[in-house]
């Protein structure tokens, strides 16, 4: 069974940076693609970035050169490096893992479809961006 545990969130004050990390484990030749989601607050849950099993990575247009997903070599561990903050970004962040994964680009920034879904979610950690 996959499991996914965020940590990292917090608040800072606009301009600054944070690295959400999300810790995966159960997760050996599951062939996991996964992903950052947020909900602002009162808003619907939204994509931010995604990683491919291939390893290749998708961004929401708000959050374009300014984030950056990564994982370790292992896969033990993805990471959400957010620079540049904004009081825009203030939302409950989310990790997501989908199981057997066939799915790149922009599609992987949406959690769920008829034809797939995130099927493993983190608990979330709170980003909070002061101006």
């Amino acid at each position: 069974q996959v499991l996914l545990v965020e940590s990292g969130g917090g608040s800072v004050q606009a301009g600054g940076s944070l690295r959400l990390s999300c810790a995966v484990s159960g997760a050996k030749y599951r062939n996991l693609c996964m992903g950052w989601f947020r909900r602002p607050p009162g808003k619907e849950r939204e994509g931010v970035a995604a990683v491919a099993v291939d390893g290749s990575s998708v961004y929401a247009d708000s959050v374009k050169g300014r984030f950056i997903i990564s994982q370790d070599s292992a896969k033990n561990y993805v990471y959400l490096q957010m620079n540049n903050l904004a009081p825009e970004d203030t939302a409950m962040y989310y990790c997501a893992a989908m199981e057997a994964c066939t799915i790149t680009g922009r599609d992987l920034l949406v959690a769920r479809t008829d034809y797939y879904e995130y099927n493993v979610w983190g608990q979330g950690t709170q980003v909070t961006v002061s101006s």
